[in-house]
C-alpha cells in the first residue's frame, strides 16, 4: 500500500492544473477509502511544480487589475481569484504531508478534504474563464502566496495561524463584496460559484482553528497568546479591517482573537 505522504508528494510535484486537480481529488478519495496508509515516508517539496504559464511576478510587479465592469476587469478578477484557488490546493496539500505525522490523521483527512474542495473550486473558476473566452495562465499571477508556506514550513502552529487563520480568513471578508461586484456586472453564474466558494472556505478556517486550539493546549498556551505571536512573528502584511464578522464567528474566529491585531481602517 503507498504511504500518504508519498501520494500527496506525487500531486505537489504535478504541474500541469487539470492533472494537479484530478490527482489532488484522487488523493483525497484513496485516503477516504483507506487505501493509503498512514506511514510518512517521503518529504514535502520546498516547493511544489507549476505550469508554465501564468508569468509568476512579485506582488508589486503585478498590473493594476482597474476598477469598474468592463470585460478585461472582469476576466483579471476572475483570473486572480483562480491562481488563488490552485496555490490553495497545494497549501492544503502541504500541510497534511507535511505535518501530518505530527498532528495525526484527524489533520489529514480534515486538510486533504481542503485539498479537494480547493481543486473543485479551481476547475469551476476555469471553466468560468473559458466561457469568457479566457483560461488561466493567460494572465500573470502573483508568486507571494507560497512565500508564507515557506516561511512557517518548520512549524505546524505556524502554519496554521497564517494561512487558515489569517490569508484564508481574509478570503470570508472579501468575497461578500465579489459576489456583489459579479451580480452586478450580470454575472449569476459567477456569483453561485463565489457563494459555494465562501461556504466552504468558513469550513476550512474553521479546521485552521480547531487545529490550532488543540495544538496550543498541548503546549500548555492560550489559542489567543499563541496565535497573536505567531502572526507577529510570521506574518508580513496586514490584519486588514473591515471583518466579516459572522462568517469568522462560525469559523470559530472570536472578533477578541484578531481586532487587537487589526490595522486602523483610519490607516487604509
Amino acid at each position: 500500500m503507498i504511504s500518504v505522504s508519498a501520494a500527496i508528494r506525487a500531486a505537489l510535484l504535478t504541474a500541469d492544473p487539470r492533472a494537479k486537480v484530478m490527482a489532488t481529488r484522487k488523493v483525497a478519495r484513496d485516503w477516504r477509502l483507506g487505501r493509503l496508509a498512514f506511514v510518512f515516508d517521503e518529504a514535502m517539496p520546498d516547493r511544489p511544480a507549476r505550469p508554465d504559464q501564468p508569468e509568476l511576478l512579485p506582488p508589486n510587479r503585478m498590473p493594476k487589475r482597474g476598477r469598474g465592469q468592463s470585460e478585461r476587469g472582469r476576466i483579471a478578477l476572475w483570473h486572480s481569484v483562480a491562481h488563488i484557488e490552485f496555490v490553495a490546493i497545494d497549501l492544503a496539500l502541504d500541510m497534511a504531508g507535511r505535518f501530518g505525522g505530527e498532528l495525526g490523521e484527524g489533520l489529514v483527512t480534515d486538510f486533504l478534504s481542503v485539498a479537494a474542495d480547493e481543486a473543485l473550486h479551481f476547475a469551476l473558476i476555469d471553466r468560468h474563464l473559458r466561457k469568457a473566452g479566457s483560461h488561466y495562465g493567460a494572465l500573470p499571477a502573483h508568486d507571494g502566496l507560497w512565500s508564507s508556506a515557506q516561511a512557517t514550513r518548520h512549524d505546524a502552529a505556524a502554519r496554521l495561524a497564517v494561512v487558515p487563520m489569517v490569508l484564508e480568513a481574509r478570503g470570508l471578508d472579501v468575497t461578500p463584496m465579489m459576489i456583489e461586484r459579479v451580480r452586478a456586472a450580470g454575472d449569476e453564474a459567477g456569483a453561485r460559484i463565489l457563494i459555494r466558494i465562501l461556504d466552504d472556505e468558513i469550513r476550512h478556517v474553521r479546521f485552521g482553528a480547531n487545529h490550532f486550539n488543540a495544538l496550543a493546549l498541548s503546549r500548555g498556551e492560550s489559542m489567543e497568546g499563541l496565535w497573536k505571536t505567531l502572526v507577529n512573528r510570521h506574518f508580513r502584511g496586514a490584519v486588514k479591517p473591515p471583518f466579516n464578522d459572522s462568517a469568522r464567528a462560525a469559523a470559530g474566529l472570536s472578533r477578541d482573537l484578531y481586532a487587537s491585531l487589526a490595522m486602523p481602517e483610519a490607516a487604509l
